[in-house]
């Protein structure tokens, strides 16, 4: 709480401020920087170069003020160091042998926790000995008002393993060796009496590792007693009641808090997210009356199973909304504390993330239509490059490029995560990321000097480098996929990859060469080349393959290959059928008027060195071919044609042709070579006055946030969080404590209803409906997993508990590993239902809040594999 206003002269006591000291600081440092924001200082003028603005004068005429934050300790946790801050502090703040993370490191750190109105710290840890590196340091958090912490294996104030393996202490066990132990925690807290500090409680075993097995809950609770009673004896006190303390329940913690653990009630309990941005759990119905409060402690940056993901921002916003607001209403907010990694490049999300804690309401999702991320963001931008008019287009590409990174992070992309042959979905992918960088390349360009590098390091970099690395993985997968089917471009293609490899560090350099090296060591995190949790050691471009360029391919000189299959014609490929020869004729995909690509395509390309012409025709009146015929050559190795359909012209319900695709006899090419290509057609149209989504290639694909009909019970109603997730946004219930918290039964809460027409279904008269769900673990305790029911028209609804109940010392099943949910960003949940020809309702029921739902796909019989899906169907 602050308030600024013009005085008479006189100074303003403290006094009249039931506060401490440090309290009043803070209060009035945030007052003087809120100012200092609004005449044009941005808090990351010194993190990321935002040029200050400069004014002939400056005026004052009113108050400003804010009120009480949400969250009363707002903080961040650096960390992870290696190889990137800690190399950097070593570089710039030492003559190369002492601490890196010194007073002259931590007074940036300080300064831009201020500026961004928080007031907390956990300080870099595994390499970092805040109290020991630098005897200043302690007094410095102090002189700048910054409440220190420590993190969840750092109890009482020290930085443990790595204090306590200065000199000989014996075991870290308070069991066999608590006399040691219990020194080493007193001399801790003495060090810090005189400096406003928040203790971790508890104890983990060394190398941020679980105890041991044979440490039970009676023995933590002894080790919780015995701190407390530490404390109160440094600090005089009767009891330990007033000194603030904090219990992080991560990971196994958890479980003994689960399991009947507990801690006195003016202990602050600060709940953990996954490492990936799901809150484990949030504070029950009788946990939200404790004094301490509760909090949580959640992950920009994470080393651990499945991947490592240090690089650049991957988490969106949206999600850091979604899970944090949810936080808040059900009472954790006495501390948020995210881990920011190396804090260079999270400088948006770690704003955002202190903006909320500081004032949730302002930046909730409350009404239809609002946008409070894309108003935050859109803010952001027009005070850090002063570029209004293009401050909502540079808002757009920062949310898509968080998007984007957020569907599957660098470190787990491979060269087949999109598919190559289905629904267009890699390259219109790396199209996507063409564009974005062609849009925040003008803007780039249109800045002036003295703007161009907060620019790159905030929005252009993170673009051009996450561009790279798709384009690259696109590339390669497309070299390994062509090798399979004997193209000679798979040179080119593997050219290409060792071009796009190279690029990847030439932009590094320039990086770390910007502004006379100021940030260099920032991008120094390998992030290519992932092939078991941990980061490589360094950045690996994945593997091409090369193709006897001088050689004619066994069947001829044309390859042909289609759209939704990888393999290739003609001669055999174990990917044309099951027995991998003498298969049938390809076959495309069926098309119909609703297919939302509207069109096929196949691909002609060379197989060999030899160049030939190609001619392609059809036995059906009403399919077109374009080109319908060409040359193929080493210079133009690639010919792609598309197959449409001119639906006024098929006088059937289904139409088959056969597209046959020749190449012409030649001295070079030898004998000529013929593919004949079939394909479906069905001409078909949904019943007049019908409004919904439509069938069309296969099933039935629908956004969650295009509901028909949105229906509210029991004071709650499904709310639209515009741009969560991997597509077009996401739905949730909202309020979450609405219905008195409790949860609905089947077929009486809130409701969304899609229609929808279908024209043909399976044998077994069933569809399959696949929900695409944000991945979410079961907060409100194990009790009220979270959860949903689906119908189709009057079918009985079907209830979805998609987060398997688990005890928290392990992760449900289904949640780790490359392909889990995480690695995904996404949990599927199927159920069949029976449906017959024509118009039909899908009806979503809500059961418990906090259900992220994004998309519905009802696979009629044509749906093929894909990592997004198949695009939305077409709505009439």
């Amino acid at each position: 709480m602050y308030r600024a206003s013009l005085a008479s002269g006189k100074a303003i006591s403290p006094s009249r401020y039931p506060t401490r000291s440090l309290e009043w600081t803070r209060r009035t440092i945030y007052g003087l920087y809120e100012l200092s924001e609004q005449s044009g200082v941005s808090p990351w003028y010194w993190w990321a170069d935002v040029p200050v603005q400069k004014h002939s004068s400056v005026y004052f005429t009113g108050t400003c003020a804010h009120g009480e934050p949400t969250v009363k300790y707002r903080g961040i946790f650096i960390n992870d160091e290696q190889p990137a801050i800690q190399s950097w502090a070593q570089e710039k703040f030492t003559n190369g042998t002492g601490a890196p993370f010194n007073h002259a490191f931590y007074a940036n750190v300080f300064e831009l926790l201020l500026r961004l109105r928080a007031n907390y710290l956990w300080p870099a840890m595994w390499s970092g000995m805040f109290y020991v590196d630098d005897a200043t340091n302690g007094a410095l958090a102090d002189y700048y008002g910054i409440v220190m912490g420590t993190s969840h294996q750092e109890p009482m104030a020290r930085s443990t393993p790595n204090e306590w393996n200065r000199s000989p202490r014996g075991k870290w066990n308070f069991t066999s060796n608590a006399e040691n132990v219990t020194k080493y925690w007193t001399e801790g807290v003495e060090r810090v009496a005189s400096y406003e500090t928040v203790f971790t409680l508890g104890m983990r075993g060394e190398g941020d590792l679980p105890l041991e097995e044979s440490t039970n809950i009676k023995n933590l609770e002894t080790v919780v007693e015995a701190q407390r009673k530490i404390l109160a004896q440094v600090y005089n006190s009767s009891d330990a009641s007033s000194i603030p303390q904090m219990w992080c329940l991560y990971k196994e913690v958890q479980s003994y808090y689960e399991d009947g653990m507990r801690v006195p009630d003016d202990v602050i309990l600060l709940w953990a997210d996954d490492n990936w941005g799901n809150i484990r759990r949030f504070p029950l119905d009788n946990e939200r009356n404790r004094s301490g409060g509760a909090g949580v402690y959640y992950h920009f940056d994470y080393v651990g199973n499945p991947r490592d993901y240090k690089w650049i921002q991957t988490t969106q916003l949206e999600k850091v909304n979604e899970q944090m607001v949810l936080a808040s209403d059900r009472g954790a907010n006495s501390m948020w504390i995210v881990n920011v990694g190396d804090l260079k490049p999270y400088e948006m999300a770690i704003e955002y993330f202190i903006a909320l804690g500081r004032d949730v309401n302002r930046w909730r999702e409350r009404s239809p239509g609002n946008d409070s991320v894309q108003n935050f963001v859109t803010q952001w931008a027009t005070r850090e490059f002063s570029l209004p008019s293009k401050s909502a287009e540079i808002a757009e590409l920062v949310r898509s490029m968080t998007r984007m990174n957020a569907r599957r992070k660098h470190e787990l992309l491979n060269t087949t995560t999109y598919s190559l042959v289905n629904y267009h979905e890699a390259e219109t992918v790396v199209a996507t990321w063409k564009d974005m960088l062609s849009r925040s390349e003008s803007i780039y360009k249109s800045l002036p000097s003295g703007t161009k590098p907060a620019y790159f390091q905030l929005v252009h970099h993170p673009i051009q480098a996450s561009s790279i690395v798709q384009e690259l993985y696109y590339t390669v997968g497309r070299n390994n996929l062509y090798a399979s089917q004997a193209r000679l471009s798979t040179n080119d293609l593997a050219d290409q990859a060792v071009k796009i490899f190279d690029s990847d560090w030439e932009l590094e350099n320039e990086y770390h060469k910007l502004l006379g090296g100021k940030w260099d060591h920032f991008m120094d995190q390998t992030h290519l080349g992932y092939y078991y949790w941990q980061q490589p050691m360094t950045n690996t471009m994945p593997a091409v393959n090369r193709v006897a360029a001088k050689k004619q391919a066994l069947a001829g000189p044309m390859r042909v290959t289609i759209e939704g299959s990888l393999g290739a014609w003609p001669g055999d490929n174990s990917n044309q059928c099951e027995q991998g020869y003498n298969c049938p004729p390809p076959s495309l995909p069926p098309l119909d008027p609703y297919t939302p690509s509207k069109t096929r395509y196949i691909d002609v390309s060379a197989g060999g060195p030899n160049t030939f012409s190609w001619t392609a025709s059809s036995n059906a009146s009403w399919l077109t071919i374009s080109p319908s015929s060409g040359t193929i050559s080493p210079s133009k190795p690639e010919t792609r044609l598309t197959i449409s359909v001119d639906w006024s012209k098929l006088s059937s319900p289904t139409g088959y042709a056969a597209i046959s695709l020749k190449s012409a006899a030649s001295k070079q090419a030898g004998t000529a070579t013929s593919v004949t290509v079939n394909l479906v057609a069905h001409g078909r149209s949904a019943a007049s006055g019908f409004k919904g989504f439509v069938e069309g290639d296969g099933g039935v694909s629908i956004e969650a946030v295009h509901p028909t009909r949105n229906s509210s019970a029991g004071g709650a109603a499904w709310h639209v969080l515009p741009g969560l997730g991997r597509t077009d946004g996401a739905v949730t219930p909202y309020p979450v404590l609405a219905n008195n918290g409790k949860t609905f039964d089947v077929g009486s809460g809130p409701s969304l209803e899609y229609d929808f027409y279908t024209f043909g279904v399976p044998e077994s008269g069933n569809v399959t409906l696949t929900s695409f769900i944000s991945p979410a673990l079961n907060g409100n305790g194990n009790d009220r997993p979270v959860g949903f029911a689906v119908q189709i028209d009057s079918g009985v609804p079907q209830t979805i508990y998609y987060s398997p109940v688990t005890n928290s010392r392990s992760d449900p099943q289904g949640w780790g590993g490359p392909d889990g949910w995480v690695a995904n960003a996404i949990t599927y949940a199927k159920t069949t239902h029976a449906v017959s020809p024509g118009a039909h309702t899908l009806k979503v029921w809500m059961l418990e809040p906090a259900v992220v739902l994004q998309k519905f796909v009802i696979d009629t019989g044509g749906v093929r594999p894909s990592y997004l899906g198949p695009p939305e169907s077409i709505q009439l």
